[in-house]
């Protein structure tokens, strides 16, 4: 397959790192930083060139007329869009996929587009796919104010089923027992699977004989429903968090209390004095305040230490580092921040900021989603990119299928990949054996410690040729 990937930042090089890996893939990269195109070169077997990726004569140098993909990941809205018209009208490319940071174009339905189609602004460029950081970790956020206690949650199955990553605390119910005591402690009818567990920053695959000690980093799995029930056995006091301070008003900020104060009481801190007045326009409930979420005084009149959750959001790491470790020396019950470098992310993973959320991650998990072979629906990076948690869909039969309707036992699972749940018909399995099959049509939540493995998942998901 021959891939051009527009943009060699921290996004781009990441997926161009990933599409590399596989012999069959031609790839090239084209971005107007010379540097970054010249490490890019060093570490992997691609082509790179340097110039406009929403130039005609760039895209058809870089071989746009014999590409089959076109991921359109550069920083700038217009650049890709434009990118993405010319790779239809001109090139011809059959799937184009654009990074929109700004969530308008995604949104805004044509005055003339039919009720039922809802057609945006962006059908008019040719886009077949987007990705939209603002919505990722928009969602990504409300879900962690509804679950206090959790580091990180992931829905799959259509919402169904959640993923969630939490930490065991001393006095809870769990901690100090085996795990095969846990269907016992779980109230009646509640399905639950535990399939991870880090431990000093070491990952246990845990058995039935694992017992759970303080600190305990717990990734579970189970139906939405009964995730709040499950939390509270991890945690001798779990909280509802009612009130939201969010540093900085911009596109993030804006739509995250837009959409959080249905649900939650929300205070919002501005810098630049004109936005701060558009948002007291423009939202309904919450309580905007003009200033700097990095002013002690100001954070100290607000009250900040009676704040159930801090969210520091500017586009300024820097400052959303500082705001955040100020509101918690201050006694906020916790704090997250967007921080974009990667080196930051990792400083400050497992230190005074509660939870730090990297932009870059959740975009590159979406992206892969719609690349990775097989029909895989989602994909989400875990502990840093380390490891992934991978959504697919199960086709075929015996016949056309490595996988399917032959019991488990019989199946040699790349190691490193786990089978956390099944799906089917709607019905959450979490419990499954060495007799278990898979069927056509169940959805199947895969933990992936080793992201090297992932091509060797992805083959044994697909199906013979001739099986469509």
């Amino acid at each position: 397959m021959r891939i051009l990937i527009l943009g060699g930042g921290e996004v781009g090089s990441t997926v161009a790192k990933d599409l590399a890996t596989l012999p069959s893939n031609n790839v090239t990269v084209i971005d107007i930083a010379e540097n970054a195109l010249n490490a890019l070169s060093d570490s992997l077997d691609i082509q790179t060139m340097i110039g406009n990726a929403a130039s005609p004569s760039v895209l058809a140098e870089a071989g746009a007329a014999d590409a089959d993909l076109l991921l359109a990941l550069t920083g700038n809205d217009e650049t890709n869009l434009v990118a993405c018209i010319l790779a239809k009208q001109i090139f011809n490319i059959p799937s184009r996929i654009a990074r929109i940071r700004h969530s308008d174009i995604v949104e805004y339905c044509l005055p003339d587009s039919d009720k039922n189609e809802n057609k945006t602004a962006l059908s008019l460029f040719y886009v077949n796919n987007s990705i939209c950081p603002e919505q990722l970790i928009t969602e990504q956020l409300i879900e962690l104010f509804r679950y206090h206690t959790a580091l990180q949650v992931l829905n799959f199955a259509n919402n169904t089923v959640q993923m969630v990553v939490t930490r065991a605390q001393k006095g809870s119910e769990l901690v100090g027992k085996m795990l095969g005591e846990l269907q016992n402690t779980l109230p009646e009818n509640i399905s639950c699977r535990i399939f991870a567990v880090y431990r000093n920053d070491s990952l246990i695959i845990p058995s039935a004989q694992t017992k759970l000690i303080h600190g305990d980093e717990v990734c579970l799995i189970a139906p939405k429903l009964y995730i709040p029930a499950i939390l509270k056995l991890f945690h001798s006091e779990e909280k509802v968090a009612t009130r939201i301070m969010i540093a900085g008003g911009g596109n993030i900020g804006y739509r995250l209390a837009k959409q959080a104060e249905k649900e939650f009481s929300i205070k919002i801190v501005e810098r630049n004095p004109h936005r701060a007045d558009w948002l007291s326009e423009n939202l309904a409930t919450s309580l905007v305040l003009s200033g700097s979420a990095t002013d002690e005084k100001l954070l100290g009149q607000e009250h900040v230490g009676e704040i159930d959750v801090f969210c520091a959001l500017t586009n300024d790491d820097e400052d959303n580092i500082m705001s955040g470790l100020l509101a918690k020396n201050y006694g906020a019950n916790r704090v997250m921040t967007i921080v974009n470098r990667p080196s930051y992310v990792d400083l400050l993973l497992g230190n005074t900021i509660d939870i730090v959320i990297s932009p870059h991650l959740t975009t590159i998990g979406s992206i892969l989603a719609h690349i990775r072979r097989g029909d895989i629906v989602a994909v989400y990076p875990l502990r840093r990119g380390e490891a992934e948690i991978i959504e697919a869909v199960i086709h075929g039969t015996r016949k056309t299928s490595k996988i399917v309707e032959r019991p488990f036992e019989q199946i040699k699972w790349p190691h490193g990949c786990e089978v956390t749940a099944i799906v089917r018909d709607n019905q959450f399995i979490a419990a499954h054996d060495a007799q278990t099959e898979l069927k056509e049509g169940d959805r199947v939540i895969f933990f992936v410690s080793r992201r090297q493995v992932v091509r060797e998942l992805e083959k044994m998901l697909q199906v013979k040729p001739n099986f469509f």
